[in-house]
């Protein structure tokens, strides 16, 4: 039997306080067991984002480093690779045309398009130069990428083609201010000569390149504690906020996943390769990527098309699979899809595999050793569908359910882990271990460079020092952002007594394993005085299967919840099927049958998961249309922005309540 014993993941440095003249009670404070005599010291060559890549370039010249899928008639082919000491030399040539350009250390550098070689070179060559930079979000739409090139005054924007119309687009106003625009490959001739009339100045890649190859500057490194990169997160609600991340917190960022890294029989090498799709403006694939970058392993980016990942998938056979809770979600989804095809005495099989693995692994077998005999005859088709070569999984950006984590965990044939972070935390601030089945359904411990602890908000009823242990989540650390560009009141207003006030709610164990259970903000009071933490309850009613998505909504002056759900289309069109229901997917959403079919089941979840009386949805409105960017209804990252949609269905909502009323006012009446 293996792992029978306790592991000891943290080490207690703080012991709770209570409330005193006027401040919350707070938690104990927890630290990594690999920190428990304090933070270990960088080594020489991991000081700054610039030394990490330029040491792995020195140490791996020929290793594949980034990868992609030219097109063909349409098609994305097989993917090519540029090595290290090849994206050294770009970099190198990028950074010298900048100082022809007169972009001074200090200066702030744009970067706006999906994921691909020519983003990183272009953020390497800020790095290698001291110049600051600022991503500019894919998914947003020209009003935030305006705000942000006039906030940050940004001087040069590296840009993926299709995204130059953005920047010269009348509501652009910011433009204006910019001396050039760098195409990722190249700009057609009408947008030079628009870009023109503004006085800017367009390059294609090459041109750019060979501008820095002509006339070569050596790079000017950075220092330490100087700004690495400016990342606005997506707020959800009002204008974005620059996050300012040091140069000296992506190296300890580094230094702390080699150690966590080393503590285990399975080690990452250079053959290791990570399929990259999640948005590069963001800090989880970012810091991802530079890990992989300082082991000298390969990073293949997506061909740009999410609902195509499977074929990326299958082409790059990666060994690291990276993605939020959806992602795994529809993973989920299309494994069980491919379970109800099979025939029944194969279902029966392979649910027997499942609970006999399962079993193991809960008695402490490690997931290659709880049942080999099970990955061999069941789930090395579970593995084939996702590459076939994968080793870790890991989940962020949002709590994952605890049923669809074990269920990864088991047919896998990886490691699978979740974590919790935020941009202004570098991303990862705790992580799971493998292995570990007490860890499911949890975000984790402290990562190496990061101390935890919970504060009281007694608004919510939530008590660090009560049984269980809930409160705000506090972040103190190495890698914690230096504060908000320009912003120094909303900095001094999350940053106090050097504690990062992330507003997540959280549930910690004795002994540091943290679960996120709620957002601070995002409760509300109903007419009966009754508190109701949305989140949890998203998390509940988004698991009946004709539920893609959901929005819950309560008002203070109401007794009652309702929602705004988003059915699954295939779902929801078996079940129209199956009750003589016919149209299309937007007609069937009109009808009152899937109404009451929707209000059905979403009672049911309630029930199942023994939610309380006024907690229960008592109204629908439904949207055949995904909660889109588009509509400003969701931020980049895919959180709700509930003002937004509070204004958007507004007219529906009050209809929904009037109706509610009515019924109401009739049953009291009968």
């Amino acid at each position: 039997m293996e792992g029978a014993k306790k592991q000891v993941f943290t080490i207690k440095v703080e012991d709770g306080k209570p409330g005193k003249d006027g401040r919350p009670a707070v938690g104990p404070v927890f630290r990594n067991i690999l920190a428990k005599d304090g933070f270990p010291p960088l080594d020489p060559d991991m000081r700054t984002s610039w030394d990490v890549f330029r040491t792995a370039a020195g140490k791996y010249p020929d290793n594949r480093m980034l990868g992609w899928r030219p097109f063909k008639d349409g098609v994305p082919g097989p993917y090519l690779w540029k090595s290290y000491k090849e994206v050294y030399e770009e970099v190198l040539q990028i950074g010298s045309a900048l100082q022809q350009l007169g972009v001074q250390p200090g200066s702030r550098v744009g970067i706006y398009g999906s994921n691909c070689p020519q983003w990183v070179v272009a953020m390497q060559a800020c790095n290698g130069y001291s110049i600051i930079c600022v991503p500019l979000y894919d998914t947003l739409g020209a009003g935030a990428v305006d705000y942000i090139i006039d906030h940050a005054e940004i001087d040069v924007v590296f840009i993926q083609d299709k995204k130059i119309k953005e920047i010269l687009s009348p509501n652009c106003t910011s433009a204006t201010r910019l001396k050039a625009l760098v195409a990722f490959t190249s700009a057609t001739n009408e947008q030079i000569k628009d870009a023109e009339q503004i006085g800017m100045k367009v390059y294609s890649w090459n041109d750019f390149l060979k501008m820095g190859k002509d006339k070569p500057v050596k790079p000017r490194p950075p220092q330490p504690n100087d700004t690495c990169t400016i990342m606005y997160t997506s707020g959800t609600s009002g204008q974005p906020k620059g996050v300012m991340l040091s140069h000296e917190s992506h190296g300890m960022y580094v230094k702390g996943v080699d150690l966590f890294m080393d503590q285990f029989e399975d080690k990452m090498s250079t053959e290791d390769v990570f399929l990259s799709f999640l948005p590069l403006a963001h800090i989880l694939d970012r810091m991802i990527e530079e890990y992989f970058f300082h082991k000298g392993a390969s990073v293949g980016y997506y061909h740009g098309d999410l609902n195509a990942l499977r074929d990326d998938l299958m082409e790059l056979k990666p060994t690291l699979l990276v993605g939020v809770p959806r992602v795994y979600e529809k993973i989920y989804e299309g494994i069980l899809k491919a379970l109800a095809d099979l025939r029944p005495l194969r279902r029966v099989i392979f649910n027997a595999l499942y609970n006999r693995k399962l079993a193991s692994m809960k008695a402490g077998y490690t997931q290659k050793t709880a049942s080999p005999f099970a990955d061999m005859l069941a789930f090395r088709k579970v593995k084939a569908r996702l590459g076939g070569r994968l080793r870790l999984l890991i989940s962020g950006g949002a709590p994952l359910s605890t049923e669809i984590e074990e269920f990864l965990r088991v047919t896998s044939c990886a490691y699978f882990i979740q974590g919790y972070g935020l941009t202004e935390t570098l991303g990862p601030s705790t992580v799971g271990y493998p292995d570990d089945m007490s860890l499911v359904g949890t975000a984790g411990v402290a990562a190496t460079f990061t101390e935890l602890r919970l504060e009281e908000v007694p608004e919510m009823g939530y008590d660090p020092l009560g049984v269980p242990s809930r409160g705000e989540i506090l972040i103190r650390g190495s890698t914690v952002f230096t504060g908000y560009y320009k912003n120094p009141e909303l900095t001094n207003e999350v940053m106090v007594d050097g504690w990062f006030h992330t507003g997540d709610i959280g549930e910690m164990s004795p002994d540091g394993i943290l679960k996120v259970i709620d957002r601070k903000k995002n409760i509300f009071k109903l007419s009966q005085g009754e508190y109701v933490a949305v989140e949890y309850l998203e998390k509940v009613y988004v698991f009946p299967p004709i539920i893609e998505d959901i929005w819950v909504y309560g008002d203070s002056y109401k007794s009652m919840l309702v929602a705004v759900v988003n059915p699954h289309e295939e779902n929801t069109m078996k079940w129209a099927g199956s009750n003589g229901y016919k149209g299309s997917f937007s007609e069937i959403c009109k009808s009152e049958g899937l109404k009451e079919h929707v209000l059905k089941e979403l009672a049911a979840a309630a029930q199942k998961n023994k939610l309380r009386g006024f907690e229960y949805i008592k109204g629908v409105v439904l949207d055949p249309v995904p909660f889109d960017i588009e509509r400003d209804l969701v931020t980049a990252t895919m959180k709700k922005r509930r003002n937004y949609m509070l204004k958007y269905y507004q007219p529906e909502i009050d209809k929904v309540y009037k109706t509610l009323e009515g019924q109401r006012a009739a049953n009291k009446a009968k």
